[in-house]
């Protein structure tokens, strides 16, 4: 259900909550684009890989979380062979697999009431084939769901924004800001809707996304909020890594806010990048950023081979940041090759009065 044009999200109390906070239930959408009518295939090593690294996120997160499949109707009976009994499934017509980008941004308020954000999709600033299916999904939710739903004018997909449910988001300049996405909005309109839909007081607005990054530089690459006032940094030590003078760029840009609860600087928790990889001349923008809490859990993305030692130092570090929380790795490498990794694939509605 559609709410009133006269009231933002914010107006009415709704703020997009931290992800470590309770939620309901995870979603995902099944991989269903095989690149049949493109001359670059979506998933370079098959269909059969990309269910395999789809079905292992969903069988680690429905050990803690309820997890809500979503596929087409003629795939059901495809999504429960690979994944099993636990997860759920809805049958809903879908044209890819990146539901935390086309899906709904949800919101919660004070009496627990729980509200989404429909973005407009514009297929990551109409770089790729039209999704309008995919576009279609925050509506079917929103009924499914009975949960009200409030249409955002910002071209964006949810992987551009982090929000620590406190009064700060985070994005890039180059999503948040792209001709392709939002041209008709200044930066200062573009900050100011994303506080009106996200309940926010601040955006932190960084630079840049990692170098290479086919959405354009996605903020679930680059930084995130562990809780409060801390805040988890893809970092980059190599001078001679086009992502270095991104990461200190970052850095600075933080170093410009304070946490709008405490009203002291962020605490900065830096991981390590993984080694630059391409895999059949795409460089992959692989990060230990692009996880995803869970109840109990943190779904982390581990990619192997020269990579072992970082993914042995994000672990480690991950454990210290959740201490409470139990780390599940995940193989990244199947999914990251199509262009993202376990945040890109899931999207979180939080606890609240919802069916």
């Amino acid at each position: 259900m559609n709410c009133s044009d006269k009231l933002t999200p914010r107006e009415l109390g709704f703020r997009q909550p931290g992800e470590w906070e309770a939620r309901k239930r995870t979603f995902m959408q099944w991989p269903v684009r095989d690149g049949s009518n493109s001359t670059t295939p979506l998933w370079p090593d098959g269909m059969e890989s990309a269910r395999r690294g789809y079905a292992a996120v969903a069988k680690a997160i429905a050990e803690f979380d309820e997890l809500v499949m979503i596929a087409p109707e003629h795939l059901i009976g495809q999504v429960k062979e690979y994944c099993g009994d636990k997860v759920k499934v809805l049958s809903l017509a879908i044209d890819d697999s990146w539901i935390r980008d086309n899906g709904p941004t949800f919101l919660i308020n004070d009496n627990e009431e729980i509200g989404l954000v429909k973005w407009r999709f514009t297929s990551y600033g109409e770089k790729y084939q039209t999704h309008y299916n995919d576009g279609r999904i925050p509506d079917h939710l929103s009924i499914i769901y009975d949960v009200p739903m409030f249409k955002s004018p910002l071209a964006l997909e949810g992987g551009g924004i982090h929000s620590d449910g406190q009064g700060t988001i985070m994005t890039t300049e180059p999503v948040a800001l792209s001709c392709m996405r939002n041209s008709r909005f200044t930066k200062e309109e573009v900050e100011e809707l994303l506080k009106n839909y996200l309940g926010g007081e601040q955006v932190i607005m960084f630079k840049s996304g990692l170098y290479g990054d086919l959405t354009d530089g996605h903020v679930d690459n680059v930084a995130c909020f562990v809780r409060p006032g801390v805040i988890a940094i893809q970092a980059c030590y190599d001078i001679n890594d086009p992502d270095y003078e991104i990461y200190q760029a970052n850095l600075k840009t933080i170093s410009n806010y304070v946490d709008r609860a405490s009203g002291l600087p962020f605490e900065i928790i830096e991981i390590e990048k993984p080694p630059r990889r391409f895999y059949k001349g795409q460089l992959l923008t692989m990060s230990y950023i692009n996880y995803l809490p869970v109840k109990g859990a943190v779904v982390v993305p581990t990619f192997g081979g020269d990579a072992a030692e970082t993914d042995r130092k994000a672990l480690e570090t991950l454990q210290k940041a959740y201490p409470d929380r139990k780390i599940v790795p995940i193989d990244g490498m199947p999914i990251i090759i199509g262009g993202g990794c376990v945040h890109c694939i899931t999207q979180q509605m939080p606890a609240g009065k919802s069916l």
